[in-house]
């Protein structure tokens, strides 16, 4: 509709219609980061409150974005996009780190082992079906407007289509201020125990200190490891019309709309897998995250090698599609899923937003590169410099990322709290068990080697047995519900066994 702007370049400045995408990734980056560092400092509720706000004001300007000229409009519509990229930006640490927190006390210890993969994946993959709603308003939209979907597009077709696709997306942000605004009300409670048990306010730059000098080869696995994953993901999106040219040369709009309507249909399923498979002690969260890469190797070396037989018509075009295809379930069965899992779970509750933005700008940093690097490389150029991001990925993961699959969450704070106290050595408990170390902390570190279940067991006991006395000694706080001066979460472990077992110990010793 605009081809003097986008394709000619005549009356816009090329700069200005390439930093559309560029804008987009770096808002992102900025709301990664920053909403982490605020959720760690300020609290999660207030992240997720504030990503819903800028998201909704982001979604305004869009639907409002105007110039006096087309190239005013442009530069309107890319920091429109930069906006609304810091709300999506902030979403990242604040869906994965609140959908792993909220199980609390006893009851939800055994849930949080056997379920915390599934239910942070379930959040994720929404993703996935605000990508098909998208779509599928867009294909509606075009077909009310323009009837058969096919060019040419008029100016006032394509304004309306625009448009309205984002006002389609309003009441949904609007309905998240209001759901985390009224309805969201424990979601700081995991920061706040942390804080208590470290003795700590406000923003914990002691940990993070300590968790760049301690937890270094996890920060590797989780940034390197998301950095390769966006490279393929993004970098499968930005040339998608390349991909859909060569699948059906001279397409419309509306056939590359509904190619892409199958590519994410298949990725939905991979999303769902995940789901299923995330918390299955034999394929976990490791095992996916190396298996997506090495699929995503297997579906672009493939045509890098063989790029003029499979772009021929006919069989060719056919294992060109289906490997396309293949790429996306992969990639959402793979490091698309475990990247935004594990990048909260490997690190303690005092430092895992900002952790997790951390990670997550550096795989956007991924997205970013090939936005740039495909405006100067042909197709065939851009399949030989994609697969060894899959091999860099395989490496990332099987050298320092850790199997944190059924690991409980609690056990790894209580080994923080050692580590944070400056006693490491004294902690034997499961969080340093060769099966939740990674590679490098086995081989180079050697930290498996403070595993002792025997003295675990009694450190745990005599923990428990703290917890009690403090309960024997203070009051019951009825308004509260909980003791006084005793975590309601660690009181929850106190159960009748254990106020037997300490009671009766107390008598043999009178």
């Amino acid at each position: 509709a605009f081809p003097t702007c986008w394709k000619t370049y005549k009356v816009c400045n090329k700069q200005w219609t390439f930093a559309v995408s560029y804008l987009e990734i770096i808002g992102i980056i900025c709301g990664q980061i920053l909403v982490g560092i605020q959720g760690d400092w300020i609290g999660r509720r207030f992240g997720l409150v504030q990503d819903a706000v800028v998201m909704s004001i982001g979604t305004v300007m869009l639907i409002a974005a105007w110039g006096t000229t087309l190239e005013g409009w442009v530069i309107c519509y890319a920091w429109a996009l930069w906006w609304y990229g810091v709300g999506v930006g902030g979403e990242y640490p604040m869906t994965s780190t609140r959908s792993m927190e909220k199980n609390r006390g006893k009851s939800g210890a055994s849930n949080d082992r056997l379920h915390r993969g599934r239910d942070v994946q379930l959040a994720f993959l929404m993703q996935g079906w605000g990508q098909l709603y998208n779509q599928v308003l867009l294909i509606v939209l075009l077909l009310i407007f323009n009837h058969h979907g096919n060019p040419p597009y008029s100016k006032t077709v394509t304004q309306w289509t625009y448009r309205l696709s984002f006002v389609g997306v309003l009441p949904f942000t609007l309905y998240l201020v209001y759901y985390r605004l009224y309805k969201v009300q424990y979601a700081d409670e995991a920061l706040n125990r942390s804080r208590a048990r470290l003795h700590t306010s406000g923003y914990d730059y002691d940990s993070l200190r300590m968790a760049f000098g301690h937890y270094w080869p996890r920060l590797m696995a989780t940034a390197g490891g998301w950095f390769c994953n966006d490279f393929f993901f993004y970098g499968n999106k930005i040339f998608q019309g390349q991909f859909i040219a060569i699948i059906a040369p001279g397409s419309s709009l509306m056939t590359g709309w509904l190619y892409n309507l199958i590519n994410i249909g298949v990725s939905l399923v991979g999303y769902y897998a995940a789901a299923y498979y995330i918390d299955n002690k034999f394929y976990g969260r490791k095992r996916m995250q190396t298996m997506g890469f090495v699929w995503d190797f297997i579906c672009f070396v493939i045509p890098a090698f063989a790029y003029e037989t499979m772009t021929k018509p006919g069989a060719g075009i056919k294992a060109f599609q289906f490997l396309y295809f293949f790429s996306s379930f992969w990639n959402q069965f793979g490091p698309n899923a475990t990247s935004f899992l594990v990048a909260a779970e490997c690190y303690p509750t005092s430092i895992r937003s900002s952790a997790h933005g951390f990670s997550a700008a550096w795989g956007k940093l991924g997205a970013l590169a090939p936005s740039v690097l495909y405006n100067y490389i042909t197709p065939k150029q851009r399949f030989k410099v994609v697969p060894w991001f899959g091999i860099a990925g395989i490496l990332f993961t099987e050298i320092f990322l850790p199997d944190t699959t059924g690991l409980d969450l609690r056990e790894q704070e209580r080994y923080w709290t050692y580590v944070r106290a400056g006693r490491e050595h004294e902690y034997h408990g499961i969080a340093v068990h060769p099966q939740h170390l990674s590679l490098w902390e086995r081989v180079v570190q050697k930290r498996h080697l403070q595993y002792d279940p025997v003295k675990d067991r009694a450190a745990k006991i005599d923990e428990l047995r703290v917890t009690w006395e403090a309960m024997q000694r203070e009051s019951i706080d009825e308004k509260a519900g909980t003791y006084d001066g005793v975590d309601a979460d660690d009181a929850s472990f106190v159960d009748e066994d254990v106020h037997s077992y300490f009671s009766a110990q107390q008598l043999s010793k009178a």
